[in-house]
């Protein structure tokens, strides 16, 4: 019977990581900036890489973009932790609940060029460290007694979610980050 061959991924070298991330935050730069169909070549030039370089770590556009999303899904996440580690209970939900609105502006740009590319399971799956990250950070407000019990992280979601509703206006951010500091007075105890 033949030996079913072992798929074993390398780890990259330091500065084929370097590369990759600088790819990635020049990506998520433009796509940000001019949208999901951005010229590639001026995601290159920004990272400091050739196009080379690109295709060698991203070989097609719904490529780079799916990392894109799955880069800033884990930065939230990680962010969540750090957070928490770092600042008082209130401080780091406010915090998390910022970057939050920059995530949203990030995925709205490139959410509509994957519709129908990337897997519904990786979308789906994102959502998990997203509100684990949130859920954490709640929970730990609540232990602090700074914040009513009943807060509901995805409530809190939910109502940022809603203001991106609103994007097609030029201060949709500003008006985001107004609400964060809202709902975080409205979820302290009183």
């Amino acid at each position: 019977m033949p030996k079913k061959s072992k798929v074993v991924e390398r780890k990259r070298r330091a500065d084929a990581e370097r590369n990759r991330q600088r790819i990635l935050e020049a990506a998520r730069e433009v796509f940000t900036r001019s949208g999901a169909l951005a010229g590639l070549d001026e995601i290159a030039r920004l990272a400091n890489v050739g196009p080379g370089t690109l295709y060698r770590h991203f070989p097609t556009r719904d490529a780079l973009l799916e990392a894109v999303f799955r880069c800033e899904v884990q930065k939230l996440a990680d962010a969540g932790r750090k957070f928490a580690e770092s600042m008082p209970p209130v401080e780091a939900l406010r915090a998390w609940m910022l970057l939050f609105v920059d995530y949203i502006a990030a995925k709205q740009i490139i959410a509509p060029a994957l519709q129908g590319q990337m897997d519904a399971k990786v979308v789906k799956a994102s959502y998990a460290p997203v509100h684990d990250a949130v859920r954490r950070l709640v929970k730990r407000a609540i232990e602090s007694g700074e914040v009513r019990k009943d807060v509901d992280a995805v409530d809190l979601l939910r109502a940022l979610v809603g203001v991106a509703q609103f994007s097609g206006s030029s201060d949709w951010r500003a008006s985001a980050r107004r609400l964060v500091d809202i709902l975080i007075a409205g979820s302290r105890k009183t």
